[in-house]
C-alpha cells in the first residue's frame, strides 16, 4: 500500500496532463517541452490553468494583429503573451490594469531616471537595471527572435510590439500563473524596494510585515477567494491593502485605486477623486482597525506630508527655481553638484520620508527619511545655493521653520544639557 501511495505521488503530475483535456495543439507542445524545458512544464501542470484545462496553445495562439509571430511546427504562435492574450479569458482585470499607472510605467523613459540610466550611466545599465521594473520597449526582428536590447523583459509597463503595455507575468509568473505569488510582498519587492521607493523594506520593518511572516501559515495564500477578514485576517499584504477584495468592494488590478495622495514629485499633491480613494482604502484598514484609529492616522500622514511640503520640498524648489531663471546653472540636467544634490533631497531622501510614514515604517520616516532630508537641506543644499547666488537663500531661511538656525535659547539648551545628564550620568 504504501508502494501505491508513493507511486501515485510520483505520477501525479503525468496523471493530472492525462486527465486535462488539452487541445491536439497543445498536446504536441506539451509532448515536446516536457524534454527540452521540463521546468515550464512542471510549472504549467500545477497551475490553475492546468486544471481548467488552459493548455500551451491556449495563450500563445497567435493573434491575428500581433507582428511579433511566427511559424513553429506548423502553428502560429507568439512569443510574447501579452495582455492582449490575456483579456481573451481576464478581460476586466486587463481592462482596469490599462488604467493604472503599472501600464505607463515605461513613460519614465525622458525624464530625469531615465536621463541617469542612459546617458550619464549608460545604456546597457538602463537596459538591466530601470527598463526591466519599468519596462522597455519591445522590438521584433523575425523568426521568433527579438532585439537584446529589450528583450527578455518583464517590466510592469512593458511596451509589446501588439502595441498592449504591460505584463501579467510581472506579478503572475509566466508559467505558474499564480495568485498566491501575487500576494506575497517579496513579488512588489522585486521593483519596489532600495534608496528612491523602499516600500518592501518599509514594509518588512512595519508591524504589517512582522505579522505576515510570522503568521504567514495562516495567510491561505492558495485560495481562490481571498477576502480579508473572511478568507484571512493574520495580516495585510501590499496586494491586500492595493488590490485584494473586501467585503465591500472587489478586487482590482488599478493599483493606484486606493492611493490618495501621489508621494513621488518634489512636491506631494492630492489625486483626482482623492476623497472616494481615501475611503477604499480605509475600507480596508477598517477590517483590522477601529475607526478612530484610521482617522488619527490619517492626520498623523497628512501632518507630516504637509511638514515636507511646506519645511522643505516647496523652499527647495523655489531656490532651484531663482538659480535657473538668473541663469547660475544650464538647462542640463546633472552638470552642476548642486542639481545632484537637490535630486536626492526630493527624490531619494524625501521619498523615503514620505512613504515611511505612509506605510508605519518609523525608521524609514525618521533616520533614512527627515534626518537625510534635513542634513542635506542645511549642509549642502543651502551653502551650495548660495556659493552660486548669495542671498538667494534668504527668504526661506528667514520663515519660521527654520529660526532654530539662528540660535537656541539658554531655555532649550539647558534642558538638554539636563536631559543628557540625568539619562547618561554625564
Amino acid at each position: 500500500m504504501r508502494f501505491m501511495a508513493f507511486l501515485s505521488f510520483l505520477l501525479f503530475p503525468l496523471m493530472t496532463v492525462a486527465r486535462a483535456q488539452v487541445s491536439a495543439e497543445g498536446q504536441a507542445c506539451l509532448d515536446c517541452h516536457s524534454s527540452s524545458t521540463p521546468g515550464i512544464v512542471e510549472q504549467w501542470r500545477e497551475s490553475a490553468h492546468a486544471r481548467k484545462n488552459v493548455d500551451c496553445y491556449s495563450c500563445h495562439r497567435a493573434n491575428e494583429k500581433d507582428p511579433a509571430t511566427f511559424e513553429h511546427y506548423g502553428q502560429r504562435i507568439a512569443v510574447i503573451v501579452t495582455p492582449n492574450y490575456c483579456g481573451r479569458c481576464h478581460g476586466k482585470e486587463v481592462e482596469q490594469f490599462e488604467k493604472s499607472r503599472h501600464s505607463q510605467a515605461a513613460q519614465f523613459i525622458g525624464s530625469l531616471d531615465n536621463m541617469l540610466g542612459e546617458v550619464v550611466e549608460g545604456g546597457p545599465a538602463a537596459a538591466n537595471g530601470c527598463r526591466q521594473c519599468h519596462g522597455s520597449e519591445v522590438k521584433y526582428l523575425k523568426d521568433g527572435k527579438f532585439d537584446a536590447d529589450t528583450w527578455p523583459n518583464s517590466g510592469i509597463g512593458r511596451v509589446n510590439p501588439d502595441g498592449s503595455r504591460g505584463s501579467c507575468a510581472a506579478c503572475h509568473g509566466r508559467h505558474s500563473f499564480s495568485s498566491a505569488l501575487a500576494r506575497q510582498p517579496e513579488n512588489c519587492g522585486k521593483c519596489h524596494l532600495g534608496p528612491d521607493h523602499p516600500q518592501m523594506e518599509i514594509y518588512t520593518e512595519s508591524k504589517h510585515g512582522i505579522q505576515f511572516r510570522a503568521n504567514i501559515a495562516k495567510m491561505n495564500l492558495d485560495a481562490k477567494s481571498w477576502v480579508v477578514g473572511k478568507d484571512y485576517s493574520a495580516a495585510p499584504t501590499c496586494a491586500t491593502c492595493h488590490m485584494s477584495a473586501t467585503t465591500n468592494q472587489p478586487v482590482t488590478h488599478d493599483v493606484g485605486d486606493r492611493i490618495s495622495f501621489t508621494l513621488r514629485p518634489v512636491v506631494s499633491i492630492k489625486l483626482e477623486n482623492w476623497e472616494k480613494r481615501r475611503a477604499a482604502m480605509q475600507d480596508v484598514c477598517s477590517n483590522c482597525h477601529a475607526t478612530g484609529w484610521v482617522e488619527n492616522f490619517y492626520k498623523q500622514y497628512e501632518n507630516t506630508i504637509d511638514l515636507y511640503n511646506e519645511k522643505f520640498a516647496k523652499p527647495a524648489k523655489a531656490i532651484m527655481d531663482k538659480l535657473y531663471a538668473a541663469n547660475k546653472l544650464t538647462k542640463t540636467p546633472f552638470d552642476e553638484k548642486i542639481e545632484w544634490t537637490y535630486y536626492e533631497l526630493w527624490h531619494h531622501q524625501g521619498r523615503r520620508a514620505r512613504m515611511g510614514t505612509a506605510m508605519m515604517g518609523p525608521d524609514y520616516t525618521q533616520w533614512h527619511g527627515f534626518y537625510e532630508v534635513a542634513k542635506t537641506f542645511y549642509t549642502e543644499f543651502i551653502p551650495e545655493a548660495e556659493a552660486l547666488l548669495p542671498g538667494v537663500t534668504a527668504d526661506v531661511m528667514n520663515s519660521p521653520y527654520h529660526q532654530w538656525t539662528k540660535g537656541l535659547s539658554k531655555e532649550q539648551l539647558q534642558q538638554q544639557l539636563e536631559f543628557y545628564k540625568k539619562k547618561y550620568n554625564q
